[in-house]
């Protein structure tokens, strides 16, 4: 009789333990994904503010990685106007986000684009339309008074709706490759592309026998994450 009063003591405390495991361990994984889903709530930062050397670093990012290094960087100052933020020695430009416009977007492109990249955002300043800043280029590209590329100059950017730049990683997360090869005034003949993509991801010519055609690729690739 003792010994069945002892084992029903044993038997009960041992469960209480096992029940004190069990709580803890639905609390503790309770805190794990309430954590976990705090920071990927917070880790989103919509229109987010970069110092310089984030941006900088942000920036080259979209271009390739034997020319970040040497690579010009334009961004913005605190009251987002648009500045150089470090001088370049090879031949590429970078562009640093915009963090007054929704998404997350950089790009890098050759210098010999500059001209007209230059210029349209002259004629941005002045409140020109997409529209009106792409027919006048053309206009003046046509006349010879806008130096446009005489061999093929690509720009590769790199954005996502919901991009953002990871500050511990230095990575940038959910976003997704884009390339434009310019090839000024080409022609399907004169390159051979289609028109219009033949499936997802293939290269296709835009614009064409226009100042600013293009080769459009656009990678099928899962975003950063």
């Amino acid at each position: 009789m003792k010994l069945c009063k002892t084992l029903a003591v044993c038997f009960f405390f041992g469960t209480l333990l096992l029940s004190c495991d069990k709580t803890k361990s639905e609390s503790d994984a309770s805190e794990i994904i309430k954590e976990a889903t705090t920071k990927d709530t917070i880790q989103y930062v919509p229109n987010q503010k970069l110092t310089v050397d984030q941006q900088i670093t942000s920036a080259i990012s979209a271009a390739p990685q034997e020319v970040r290094e040497g690579a010009k960087v334009y961004g913005y100052d605190d009251e987002n106007k648009f500045i150089t933020l470090r001088e370049g020695t090879n031949e590429m430009i970078c562009i640093a986000d915009n963090p007054e416009k929704d998404g997350f977007e950089v790009v890098s492109y050759h210098s010999d684009l500059e001209p007209y990249m230059a210029r349209g955002r002259v004629l941005k300043t002045e409140g020109k339309s997409f529209a009106e800043r792409r027919d006048i280029r053309e206009k003046e590209a046509k006349e010879g008074l806008l130096l446009m590329p005489k061999r093929p100059a690509t720009l590769h950017i790199l954005h996502g709706a919901k991009g953002w730049f990871d500050i511990d990683s230095t990575k940038i997360r959910n976003a997704k490759y884009r390339y434009v090869v310019y090839i000024p005034f080409a022609t399907q003949a004169s390159t051979g592309l289609s028109l219009k993509p033949n499936a997802p991801g293939h290269p296709w010519l835009m614009f064409p026998g226009k100042a600013n055609a293009h080769i459009m690729i656009t990678p099928q690739a899962r975003e950063n994450k």
